[in-house]
């Protein structure tokens, strides 16, 4: 109960679609998601493996309650080796098609080997189907979508597809269903682009049981009560979405400014949740159109958005007069903070872009940071740039080189590299902000401290949702810490990165701790699942997943070298705010964080620490 004890597996080489039976034991050490999708790859994949090979395979995972009557059960995942980082990747994705893959029967989807021409995988409950995408290839996320569902005249088909950023190779192409939600990060588009897979179109109406419905419901109700009541998940979230955060990080002294070279943003009130809400003088109308909730969601944190239709990126481009997928916080931060950019109406076509043609804003943006301080330094000319002056605070540059990326087009090519290979083609590998690969999101280290140690960690590279400090440093959920020092951030870390795992595979949504614990997950599982699923067996269960993903990565290459922060955070202190004279300490917190979770002084996982988990 819970799972639905099926996955499909399709071989792009062979044209075939194959049923077969989940591993259940897997399934009772790993939950669902995020966990049991890593170890299927852990288990198939030679982890040095090319990423865009066709031995890579390429992974959607629902959860145990994805599908269900708990909040936030809107939940899927894609795994895979990532193109950007070479590391293991997890990305994961709400909207509605997670649900709807449930519902057809199955908790899994396993992609492997290459299509010889573009194909796309329909799915109608029990039966898959590989497809050409002959029509579609070639087409942004949102033409693809339109086709697909003309083509099947099914109103209720539910699509995941990359656009011409996954066809082109951009290093951080990301995987979008429903239009404008997306499995983001790490470049899981470039995989699937490098499959000759352009879309999965899923429809399914076999439901979802559990193994106690009466418990299960009783316990989903008071459950949403508590994020109902929650100031934040009850009324922050859905007033303001993320972008409830940008006033809040700017004043804490904690918003990475002109590529990290600053921590505070002197236009931010500009582009923030509550600039979203104000009438613009050129039309009388607010940016934002309405919040939107994902399957099963009564948080509702999503924005709905719309430009002036006389702003320069879209007048006379009706296409784009709609409302569509609005800003939420980290984009709203590269895009626009990093870059120096405080057009809330530019932010908003340049994640237009990403979402129509499928690439990652928050790399898109770091990497517009990186080139546009290397060509204010004058490494970067407009010679190289086609004649585009990429200085900081450009709206211009910053829309102009969104549809280049994703087009895969002129100096978007370059920049499509991500920001570690840009730099690293310049000659300045040190203004690359990103660990492992991926850049760093909307959170300076130097003023949250806890989030260097997060970064430095994080499996799949640099990533704020893998330990969200954050919200006990600057929030005070579920205790306030004090943001600028270091001490007991080590423990903090590890406790948030267990946990976050642990939800991760849940099928619940990650936003729902900031007014639930595990303590209100478990009894969700336990009533949905068979077996019988302890606070102590979940918080295990995390842990488990966060070793598994680190032994992937040192068998892939990584090293406790890896495990760092670009130089400007370690040595260059902040100038402003609250963090004035600070760098990440880093250095500190590492040691006691590898011996918490059991590890070397070298960061390996000991044999005690892999056999107390079941990993040896």
């Amino acid at each position: 109960m819970g799972w639905q004890k099926k996955i499909l597996r399709v071989n792009l080489t062979e044209g075939t679609c194959a049923p077969e039976p989940l591993n259940m034991a897997w399934a009772a050490d790993y939950l669902g998601q995020r966990g049991l999708g890593s170890k299927y790859l852990a288990e198939e994949v030679d982890p040095k493996v090319d990423p865009l090979s066709p031995d890579n395979k390429l992974i959607f995972a629902t959860g145990p309650l994805t599908g269900t009557a708990s909040s936030t059960s809107a939940r899927y995942s894609v795994i895979t080796k990532g193109a950007l980082t070479g590391a293991i990747a997890c990305s994961n994705s709400g909207g509605y098609f997670g649900a709807e893959l449930k519902f057809a029967g199955w908790d899994m989807i396993i992609f492997e080997g290459r299509a010889p021409k573009p194909v796309y995988l329909y799915i109608n409950d029990d039966h898959a189907e590989l497809l050409p995408a002959d029509e579609i290839w070639g087409k942004s996320v949102w033409d693809a979508d339109k086709i697909l569902h003309a083509k099947h005249q099914d109103p209720q088909l539910k699509i995941s597809a990359i656009g011409r950023a996954g066809e082109e190779g951009v290093m951080f192409a990301c995987i979008v269903n429903d239009l404008h939600r997306a499995a983001g990060r790490s470049g899981v588009g470039t995989v699937m682009g490098s499959k000759n897979l352009k879309a999965v179109a899923v429809r399914g109406t076999k439901g979802v049981s559990v193994k106690d419905p009466v418990r299960f419901m009783e316990t989903v109700a008071e459950k949403k009560k508590i994020l109902a009541e929650n100031p934040v998940t009850g009324q922050g979230l859905p007033t303001y979405g993320t972008q409830v955060l940008m006033n809040v990080i700017n004043e804490v002294g904690a918003l990475p400014t002109n590529n990290a070279s600053a921590v505070q943003f002197d236009g931010a009130s500009k582009i923030s949740g509550e600039a979203m809400h104000e009438p613009r003088a050129s039309d009388g109308k607010a940016n934002l159109v309405t919040n939107q909730a994902c399957f099963g969601c009564t948080i509702a944190c999503g924005r709905v958005a719309r430009i002036d239709k006389e702003h320069y990126t879209v007048k006379n481009r009706p296409e784009y007069w709609g409302a569509s997928g609005g800003l939420e916080y980290e984009n709203a931060w590269s895009l626009g903070a990093d870059c120096g950019v405080d057009d809330l109406d530019a932010l908003t076509f340049a994640n237009y872009i990403c979402n129509e043609q499928g690439f990652d804003p928050i790399t898109f943006g770091a990497t517009m940071a990186a080139a546009m301080e290397l060509y204010e330094m004058g490494v970067i000319t407009d010679e190289d740039t086609g004649g585009v002056k990429l200085n900081f605070g450009s709206a211009e540059a910053l829309t102009t080189m969104a549809e280049l990326v994703g087009k895969g087009e002129g100096f978007g090519k370059i920049l499509g590299l991500g920001s570690k290979r840009l730099c690293e083609k310049y000659g300045h590998p040190e203004l690359s902000m990103s660990v492992k690969g991926q850049e760093f999101p909307a959170y300076d280290p130097r003023g949250i401290q806890g989030m260097g140690l997060t970064y430095a960690t994080s499996n799949r590279g640099a990533c704020h949702l893998r330990s969200y400090t954050v919200a006990s440093e600057i929030l005070g959920i579920p205790e306030k810490t004090d943001p600028l020092v270091t001490e007991g951030k080590a423990g903090l870390v590890k406790a948030f990165q267990d946990a976050t795992a642990a939800v991760d595979s849940s099928g619940l949504c990650v936003f729902t701790t900031f007014a639930w614990t595990l303590e209100d997950f478990y009894p969700q599982i336990d009533a949905a699942c068979e077996g019988e699923w302890t606070l102590e067996r979940l918080a295990e269960t995390g842990e488990r997943i966060w070793n598994l993903e680190r032994q992937f990565n040192m068998a892939a290459g990584f090293t406790a070298k890896d495990d760092t922060l670009p130089k400007r955070l370690l040595t260059e202190p902040a100038t402003t705010g609250p963090a004035a004279g600070k760098v990440s300490g880093l250095a500190k917190m590492l040691p006691e964080y590898y011996e918490l979770r059991g590890w070397s002084k070298e960061g390996v996982p000991t044999p005690d620490t892999l056999r107390g988990l079941g990993l040896s």
